[in-house]
């Protein structure tokens, strides 16, 4: 199948990849792993319009979608309860459907099916972005069916409590197309239409084994649904140059690219501009390749 021929549908609309898209950041938390992305503050007023103005501007800056999470599922991140990460989810759901509108094309990060339909039901969320693929609930891909919502298939193992101890794989890239390929296809028979996958960059995989996926990526886009990379001031970047995720914006976008080029359909990342702007150069080179 070809780029501009994948779709998914948002809403009632369809969005096409015939170019990249852009997925954004917004984490309703306290301790996700960069620092710049912690949007989560006590005046549950003042936050819900301080979450609504940095996706609408993100929005400006280029993104397509935005993400928003409640949960951090960093490793080693400590559990957060169903109770408070809808509380945080309500905040920042909110703020955003009323600074940025009821159409503006929405992601919730959450492995979590009562909070997956509590999210569709009263904020017409589009997109359900499991970083588990439904392994930490059974319920998830039933209701994905059921609500018939566009959903983000992560690979991980283990919970974010243990997944830094579950990276041996015999052959990561194998292991995980498989996985994917077999989830796929139980939610094609249930009746979810629009799957995303997702690698899991980060997710239960070693640094060697995170750029092992990158440059297999190519696997992954011949299943023939949006391909994910969420490589934004990962571990593979700050680790293996000796720097910070605060300092893992220029890395970030080197494997940006890398990304695109290996087929990428969708770039999750905190720092919109540098994405949109990554996705503006690798379009220009397309062009003069053709």
């Amino acid at each position: 199948m070809q780029k501009n021929e994948l779709t998914i549908r948002i809403g009632g609309e369809l969005m096409n990849f015939s170019r990249p898209r852009i997925m954004a950041i917004l984490n309703a938390t306290p301790d996700s792993f960069y620092s710049g992305s912690r949007l989560l503050i006590e005046d549950e007023d003042a936050c819900a319009e301080s979450i609504g103005k940095a996706a609408w501007e993100k929005l400006e800056a280029g993104a397509d979608i935005l993400d928003v999470g409640g949960y951090s599922t960093r490793p080693g991140a400590p559990e957060v309860s169903p109770e408070e990460e809808w509380r945080r989810l309500r905040i920042a759901l909110s703020g955003i459907r009323t600074l940025c509108g009821a159409e503006v094309a929405v992601s919730v990060d959450t492995f979590r099916a009562d909070i997956a339909e509590k999210c569709v039901s009263e904020f017409n969320v589009q997109i359900i972005n499991d970083i588990a693929g439904g392994t930490l609930d059974e319920r998830m891909f039933q209701t994905v069916a059921d609500l018939k919502v566009a959903y983000v298939l992560m690979h991980t193992r283990g919970t974010p409590q243990t997944m830094t101890g579950l990276t041996d794989y015999e052959d990561v890239s194998r292991e995980v197309l498989s996985d994917l390929a077999f989830k796929a296809d139980k939610l094609h028979t249930l009746g979810v239409a629009d799957v995303i996958l997702d690698p899991g960059f980060g997710f239960a995989k070693s640094v060697e084994g995170n750029f092992r996926l990158l440059d297999e990526l190519p696997e992954f886009v011949k299943l023939g649904m949006p391909v994910l990379a969420g490589l934004s001031r990962k571990s593979m970047i700050w680790r293996t140059l000796g720097i910070s995720p605060e300092e893992s914006l220029n890395g970030t976008t080197a494997l940006n690219m890398v990304a695109l080029l290996k087929g990428a359909d969708i770039l999750r990342v905190h720092d919109v501009k540098e994405a949109r702007e990554c996705v503006e150069l690798f379009i220009k080179l397309q062009q003069k390749d053709a």
